[in-house]
């Protein structure tokens, strides 16, 4: 079973370490993303190592859909199947009740899709998002919930929020039934709530309150980057802050970028994930130690410097900013692999440096220092 141990605080800022069946994670971490089992950019797993990834995340609904969770379990779960091993999250699929709001319909018993490739009827439910996600047989699955958009009428988050917890319930149940079965794959699998409740700092916390009672292995606050500002999303994280259990792991959902996590590492956050630093890499947006920059720019195309001349990563180590940009600017598919794999790079370093900083009782210097430089154009 996992075991999440607290090292060290600063501040709010904590320092952990998460034992999991397939392997140790050290906190604070951000979580790489492959939604369908693979890092869009062509980056493999191989790659992943190198760039000091943790834990690769990847999407229930889409590999429900393509190739099928039947299929990843008959080749024996996802580790195998993606060639990988180190931890692996898999989100519920409650993410979809979001965004494919215009082709869903939620009731008690769960949500029907219209899936997104074909059109087909899907229904999932906590039953049927934890039976998928136990034949990926992922290292942590998530609970199955209702991200709901920001800003909602307060009853209907009320009356999501309520459900979201019957639905907790559901899935805790069926895990449990799931675990007993000679043929799942992963015995271990760990299982993460999730707290909802918009920007209603009440809500919030009563919600927190009730599923912290349920000693499920982690918690996430979801239902944050969808819409409201950020000075809301920080607001939500210390009202929540400090009614989560403190001996457990603690995900804010899909956030963000290098101040987003800056900011939530300050407020007390142990795991992150975002496709950001892969969907703008593919566009020529990287970020380095000195602030954003944007590779297409005309700027650039003598620059015989590397991307950021402070960074080890595999592009940084042997090419041009004025030859990665000939390659974006000529839609070549090295071009995109090497900024994904400099950004991905760039994301675990800094988790790194932020575990250091932590370590060493420097966090707050870091985190002035930092938020300063890390959101800025140059």
């Amino acid at each position: 079973m996992a075991k999440f141990t607290l090292i060290k605080k600063d501040g709010n800022a904590r320092r952990g370490r998460f034992e999991t069946v397939h392997g140790t994670i050290e906190t604070p971490v951000f979580m790489n993303v492959g939604t369908c089992g693979a890092i869009k950019g062509g980056i493999s797993t191989e790659d992943l190592h190198e760039v000091g990834c943790q834990v690769e995340l990847s999407n229930t609904y889409h590999l429900h859909v393509r190739p099928g969770d039947d299929v990843i379990r008959d080749m024996g779960g996802i580790h195998k199947f993606i060639h990988w091993d180190r931890p692996v999250l898999t989100d519920s699929g409650g993410f979809q009740v979001f965004s494919l709001a215009g082709l869903r319909r939620i009731k008690e018993e769960g949500v029907t899709f219209a899936c997104h490739i074909d059109g087909h009827r899907i229904f999932m439910g906590p039953e049927e998002s934890m039976r998928i996600q136990s034949n990926i047989a992922s290292t942590i699955a998530m609970a199955f919930d209702e991200c709901i958009a920001n800003p909602s009428p307060r009853d209907y988050v009320k009356r999501s929020v309520d459900r979201t917890t019957r639905w907790l319930d559901r899935c805790q149940e069926e895990m449990a039934r799931l675990k007993a079965k000679d043929e799942t794959i992963n015995k271990n699998q760990l299982l993460f709530g999730i707290n909802q409740g918009s920007t209603y700092e009440d809500i919030r916390i009563a919600h927190m309150e009730q599923i912290a009672k349920m000693d499920l292995d982690g918690y996430a606050i979801g239902g944050l980057a969808v819409g409201e500002s950020a000075e809301d999303m920080y607001r939500i994280i210390e009202t929540v802050e400090p009614f989560m259990p403190t001996d457990k792991p603690r995900y804010l959902m899909g956030v963000g970028t290098p101040l987003n996590i800056l900011e939530a590492v300050y407020r007390g956050v142990d795991f992150f994930d975002c496709v950001m630093p892969s969907r703008n890499a593919r566009h020529g947006t990287i970020f380095t130690w000195k602030g954003r920059m944007n590779l297409n720019n005309q700027k650039y195309i003598r620059d015989p410097l590397p991307i950021d001349p402070d960074c080890h990563c595999p592009a940084c180590s042997h090419y041009s900013r004025s030859y990665i940009r000939h390659l974006l600017r000529s839609q070549e598919m090295l071009g995109m692999r090497l900024c994904v794999l400099h950004n991905l790079y760039f994301y675990n370093d800094l988790m790194a440096k932020i575990r250091e900083a932590i370590d060493a009782g420097d966090y707050e210097a870091f985190y002035r220092h930092y938020r300063e430089i890390l959101g800025v154009m140059i």
